[in-house]
């Protein structure tokens, strides 16, 4: 099942931001570009590597209207300590969802059942409610915040410019496609 253009499933959860617990939910992602990051599990090794980036290249999303909640499986109570514990995780500012049940792990179909941890999934979502980026990486591979930016730029233009494409590497301000006949066989 493709989960592109697919509207987020219902879910109800709490999160940690900004020093207190939130309860966050689908309607929470509508309205605004998301962000919507797995990662396997709190104080491991790849994970905080990831969720710094983030956290590093958090203002220039919030400047593109994007929202980022992380989520794993471990418990807001967990996100907590190890925001208060370690000065990678410190950094974040963005909602760090709790999801301890794995509804919205398995709803975004990232649950490595037999670890009951998430995989390294990746969704964006238009102001709709609708995915339109998924990407998801092996376990011992980690992302990039500034490839992401990038995804979510090109995301934003397709959906502002109908009819135009964003061809492979393109950076915001260069080139688009639109698509044509007489474009066939031509690039």
């Amino acid at each position: 099942m493709s989960y592109i253009n697919s509207e987020v499933k219902a879910f109800n959860a709490t999160a940690f931001h900004n020093g207190e617990f939130v309860e966050v939910s689908e309607a929470d992602l509508k309205g605004k570009w998301s962000v919507v990051f797995f990662y396997p599990a709190d104080f491991t090794f790849v994970c905080p590597t990831e969720l710094g980036d983030l956290a590093d290249n958090y203002e220039e999303f919030k400047k593109l209207g994007v929202e980022i909640y992380s989520v794993s499986t471990d418990t807001h109570f967990t996100h907590k300590a190890w925001h208060d514990t370690s000065a990678e995780i410190g950094k974040i500012q963005y909602p760090m969802i709790g999801d301890p049940t794995g509804q919205i792990t398995r709803n975004f179909g990232v649950m490595i059942e037999e670890a009951g941890l998430a995989d390294r999934g990746t969704f964006v979502i238009d102001p709709e409610g609708k995915i339109q980026i998924v990407e998801i990486n092996a376990g011992g591979v980690g992302r990039d915040a500034q490839e992401l930016l990038r995804k979510v730029k090109a995301a934003q233009y397709v959906a502002a410019h109908p009819g135009e494409v964003c061809p492979a590497k393109w950076k915001e301000g260069e080139a688009t496609l639109s698509p044509s006949l007489d474009l066939v066989g031509k690039i």
